[in-house]
């Protein structure tokens, strides 16, 4: 790289050859520059969308708030994505499941605060939709670079939209409570979060010069990234950030992490590091690789003690902590309900999640399918396929009565019902049902399935979808009914039957296929059947 740097320095023209304008990608010194309140930044141009990578939004030492980044002068290269947050290095990966998703593991590196964009227009005073991008992993992996769905450039052609994604602290970087350590890290417990509001604030100031309008922007995430937008949702300082939210198969985020629960974690931490109170500074100059593992012992230790006290092991892995501050109501108190009472809400899940990467669900014959399911449900099992039917007439496969998710569904029915009824916005529910051909269709709806068709991004993910006709087909749809929502908060579009509010009364759930349709309550029985001894 070196003596790549010093052979253009020597020979400049090297580097001065112009594009043509039929050039799908255009990239050059006055292209694509655009003003943002820390300086200006260069981008490029692929085919015909303004697209920027790895623009800071905010800078943090380890464990202390984040804050707005040093300015800079002249013009900033942001054409490749930034770091992406440490984490578990991945050494191995299993071969079948690894295939359609295709990951981009990124490089790390601590300041990971940048997001990306994705414009047809700069500063042209267009008000255009602006739709935030929150990456999936829980709170402890992934990034906005993680899966080839993510990319922005088709949804933003397609809706005249601006897409925006966002890399954030995540794990004991984001979610590690030390708070009692002192002033200087009152607001550790939920720093991957604060991140997040400091790139709505970004787009907030700066969204206007990418041709954006920042009084119309929607959160929406799919897995961890919708447990963050509906965090998000609950916090007094992310108010009036956001005006619309998308949650995919991420309603699982019904209580945060009670904060004496946090602290002792973080003792625990302490104490396995052999440190005292006041030697805490010293976790921020350690290798992230001791922090990481030492932290795992920490969260064993504390499970293992609530045990040892008669306690039910709670959930304390890295996540939203009620600290007081940035979260300072749990989700079902009233005042965190009335903080997005007036926000729009598009939720839903896809039909079977997690159930194909269960390698006992990978049944060939439906003698081995009853045989699974009359050792689960016992003399239920008749009801159960009673119920099967019934929800899914089209059932015809011996997967097709397995390969069901009850978990995630049921989860997103109680987020839905709860705003539909406590709210003022309106509320819009779907099911993702479209099965995928590729490896014998053994992937069918699995979680992440409705990604690249959110993101219009059927070719880029052709090992996921097929990249057949009925996908590209399905994806015109479902990309639309998202960038309609953007829009007006209503995701209905002519290329899709009628789509009612939600309710808990009427239960509407459009569920996307080939054919897609609105039922009501289609599955509430199978899974009352499903869920009656859990």
């Amino acid at each position: 790289m070196a003596g790549l740097a010093l052979l253009l320095a020597a020979n400049p023209g090297m580097s001065q050859k112009k594009s043509t304008s039929a050039d799908p990608v255009q990239a050059g010194a006055n292209v694509a520059v655009a003003q943002t309140d820390n300086g200006k930044v260069r981008g490029y141009m692929s085919n015909g969308i303004f697209t920027y990578k790895g623009i800071p939004y905010a800078q943090a030492e380890r464990f202390e708030v984040a804050q707005k980044p040093a300015a800079w002068e002249g013009v900033r290269s942001s054409m490749t994505y930034g770091p992406v947050c440490p984490t578990d290095p991945t050494t191995t990966v299993y071969d079948e499941i690894e295939f359609p998703f295709q990951h981009n593991w990124g490089y790390t590196n601590e300041h990971c605060q940048s997001l990306n964009v994705w414009t047809p227009k700069l500063n042209d005073g267009k008000k255009r939709p602006v739709m935030v991008w929150l990456h999936g992993g829980g709170f402890t992996a992934g990034s906005s670079v993680e899966l080839p769905s993510y990319d922005g450039e088709n949804l933003s052609r397609k809706g005249d939209v601006v897409v925006v994604t966002v890399n954030h602290r995540l794990n004991i970087l984001g979610f590690l409570d030390l708070s009692a350590y002192g002033e200087k890290y009152k607001g550790s417990a939920n720093a991957g979060l604060t991140d997040l509001a400091m790139a709505l604030q970004w787009v907030r100031q700066n969204i206007d010069q990418f041709g954006g309008d920042p009084n119309n922007v929607t959160i929406f995430g799919q897995s961890g990234g919708g447990g963050k937008v509906t965090s998000l949702m609950n916090a007094p300082s992310a108010k009036g950030l956001f005006h619309k939210a998308i949650v995919q198969s991420g309603s699982y985020i019904t209580n945060f992490t009670d904060p004496t629960l946090a602290k002792r974690v973080s003792a625990a931490l302490l104490e396995e590091l052999k440190l005292q109170p006041n030697q805490v500074d010293s976790l921020q100059k350690m290798p992230y690789e001791r922090l990481n593992a030492a932290g795992k012992v920490a969260i064993r230790k504390v499970q293992e003690r609530l045990k040892a006290e008669g306690k039910q092991p709670a959930n304390i892995g890295w996540g939203p902590i009620l600290d007081g501050e940035f979260l300072p109501y749990q989700p079902t108190d009233p005042a965190a309900i009335a903080l997005s009472k007036d926000i729009p809400l598009l939720v839903g899940t896809t039909k079977t999640e997690f159930a194909p990467f269960m390698p006992a669900n990978r049944v060939l014959s439906m003698e081995a399918a009853k045989e699974n399911l009359q050792k689960k449900y016992g003399d239920k099992t008749d009801a159960y396929f009673t119920a099967v039917k019934k929800a899914y007439p089209e059932t015809a496969t011996p997967s097709d009565y397995v390969l069901f998710d009850f978990n995630f569904r049921s989860l997103a029915i109680a987020q839905a019902t709860q705003k539909a009824k406590t709210g003022t916005a309106p509320v819009y529910m779907y099911l993702f049902t479209w099965q995928s051909p590729v490896m014998d269709g053994i992937y069918s709806s699995m979680h992440c399935m409705e990604l690249p068709f959110v993101f219009d991004n059927i070719s880029r993910c052709a090992e996921m979808t097929g990249g057949g006709k009925e996908a590209h087909t399905l994806a015109d749809k479902v990309s639309r009914a998202w960038i309609s929502f953007a829009r007006t908060g209503d995701p209905n579009h002519k290329g899709l039957p009628a789509w009612p509010k939600y309710t808990g009364g009427n239960g509407a759930t459009m569920l996307f296929d080939n054919t897609s349709v609105v039922k009501n309550h289609h599955d509430r029985k199978l899974i009352q059947v499903a869920t009656a001894n859990q």
